[in-house]
């Protein structure tokens, strides 16, 4: 039992020792270095990459890198940034660890205009600065820790097998770990700034979660899923609007104008 109650207190003084600040403005658990997930995001990335179909859109590929460029520089974060469109029908878009960005064709019927899909990548950029990947790590090993004691008191091979596939989930932290509906909601709020700092009219991101529940037709029992759904989403952000059109108009604003 004292190897428990030191375990614990060793424990303790890691987590303490290893909280920070985050843009939101909020302290958060860390316990993975920028450099591991940095690294493990690139590798993640390139993985993908390889295994994907490139789109050969030359003009929607600059597109989608001129708006992450602005977005990115608007989160006044210095990443090794890199913007990637892939070619399937998938609604969806990605940031891993280290600012590696991808964008699904499949969205851009959704996203329609510049301003629609800044509001993506504004989230998505958002997800990595916050570090949200790394969070949901360190949460994880911290669940793993306490159950890795237990497992050893009462010397359950299922438990401590468990704690160590969790411990090694590696390349794809931000795959295998979803996000909760917090961080999502927080990556909202953040990349709505981001995008209105970086010229986009917020109030498109409003029109694009509307745009996006009429088509998937919204989501039933929210409670049971990490992302919002679309209504909920497009409400919250609605109510962000007044701080956001401030810092629009404060911009060097960006016409919005149809995707190619």
């Amino acid at each position: 039992m004292k190897f428990v109650y030191a375990s614990i207190f060793t424990a303790t003084c890691l987590m303490i020792g290893c909280v920070s600040s985050n843009q939101a403005g909020r302290t958060q658990l860390n316990l993975v270095s920028d450099e591991q997930m940095n690294a493990e995001g690139d590798a993640a990335y390139k993985d993908i990459l390889s295994k994907s179909k490139i789109s050969q859109k030359t003009k929607l590929n600059s597109e989608v890198v001129n708006i992450g460029r602005k977005i990115a520089a608007a989160s006044g974060v210095d990443y090794a940034w890199e913007f990637s469109v892939i070619d399937e029908d998938q609604v969806n878009a990605f940031c891993l660890p280290g600012g590696k960005v991808a964008v699904y064709t499949g969205i851009i019927p959704v996203a329609q205009n510049n301003a629609a899909l800044a509001a993506v990548m504004g989230h998505e950029v958002a997800h990595a600065v916050l570090k949200h990947s790394a969070e949901r790590a360190s949460q994880q090993m911290v669940l793993g820790l306490g159950a890795s004691v237990v497992g050893g008191l009462f010397g359950n091979d299922q438990t401590r097998d468990t704690i160590a596939a969790v411990m090694g989930v590696g390349v794809m932290y931000g795959v295998s770990l979803p996000f909760s509906r917090y961080h999502e909601a927080e990556a909202d709020r953040i990349g709505l700034e981001y995008m209105a700092k970086a010229g986009y009219d917020p109030r498109e991101s409003v029109t694009l979660w509307e745009r996006m529940g009429a088509q998937g037709g919204g989501r039933s029992l929210e409670i049971l899923s990490t992302h919002p759904d679309p209504a909920s989403r497009a409400k919250a952000l609605s109510k962000l609007l007044p701080k956001a059109m401030a810092t629009y108009n404060a911009s060097t604003k960006v016409a919005t104008t149809a995707l190619p």
